[in-house]
């Protein structure tokens, strides 16, 4: 059982949080102990908010899970936990977060408070309704994003970055729900609605769109990223970018996966490779040479 309530619970799709780093890493407080320790402790009890979230999923998506290739072998789905033991876990992982969260900053408890109803509506209704769903998802990484910054003191968090969450979250979904229309095939409407109105030839359109949007937000940001300074360092940067960004629209266009973006990251070693050299150039330039 405890198997399966860690599954239900999504470990590997934490990943996601490390964006709550966001406004630690560019305010150059990484390197300072309380800061890092504070983030990190919101950045842990925002996973167990994820894990809420998932486990409410899960339990609200039984009978479409039922009917995935992949998704009818979740701990829920398959029966391996019960109905009972899982909205235990909810209440208990809730209280646990948010008095966490509150003791760290009030406003990261409001937080943690909005994104959960935020998927609760998206579980139940926007999900269902083709672009808000992938807004939605959006939203959450920007609340992340917000999570961390409610935790410290940050000099200057760029508005790009804000802006390049964002977008990033979005060709992220729009790729994922490429994937899914490839996967089921002929079942993709009875698995989830919003696909109903998502053609492949569409979601190449969007996928180009925003991916073009990256690329010249995260340019812009570049640009501004030392306030105050005739500082281009971190133009050095986007090359990685770059090829992050194709290296994943590759992988999504060439059948060679099927799976969400975070099993992409924790699978494709070049996608890896390309993020680690970007996160060490960033760091180099933020605290050693500029």
């Amino acid at each position: 059982m405890i198997k399966a309530l860690i599954e239900t619970l999504r470990p590997r799709q934490w990943t996601k949080n490390l964006v709550i780093f966001a406004g630690l890493i560019f305010d150059g407080q990484f390197l300072q102990p309380m800061p890092f320790l504070r983030v990190l402790a919101a950045a842990l009890l925002f996973c167990l908010v994820s894990g809420v979230t998932y486990t409410i999923n899960d339990l609200l998506d039984i009978e479409a899970d039922k009917l995935h290739p992949q998704k009818r072998n979740r701990p829920i789905a398959s029966g391996r936990l019960s109905k009972q033991m899982a909205i235990s876990v909810i209440i208990t992982l809730s209280v646990v977060s948010l008095v966490g969260g509150y003791l760290l900053s009030p406003r990261l408890a409001l937080i943690f408070v909005a994104y959960t109803l935020l998927i609760l509506v998206y579980s139940l209704w926007l999900k269902k309704v083709m672009i808000l769903d992938v807004l939605v998802i959006a939203s959450g990484f920007v609340l992340r994003v917000l999570a961390g910054l409610s935790v410290i003191q940050v000099a200057y968090f760029s508005p790009w970055l804000f802006v390049l969450t964002t977008l990033l979250s979005m060709f992220l979904a729009f790729g994922k729900r490429l994937a899914e229309l490839k996967l089921l095939e002929n079942n993709a409407i009875s698995h989830r609605k919003a696909l109903d109105g998502y053609t492949v030839p569409l979601l190449n359109q969007y996928i180009m769109v925003i991916l073009t949007a990256i690329l010249i937000t995260y340019t812009l940001y570049t640009f501004s990223a030392h306030p105050g300074q005739s500082n281009y360092a971190m133009m050095l940067t986007i090359p990685f970018v770059v090829y992050g960004i194709f290296r994943y629209l590759y992988l999504i266009q060439s059948d060679l996966i099927t799976s969400s973006p975070e099993e992409v990251l924790l699978k494709d070693r070049q996608l890896q490779i390309a993020i680690g050299l970007w996160g060490l150039s960033v760091l180099a330039i933020l605290y050693f040479i500029f």
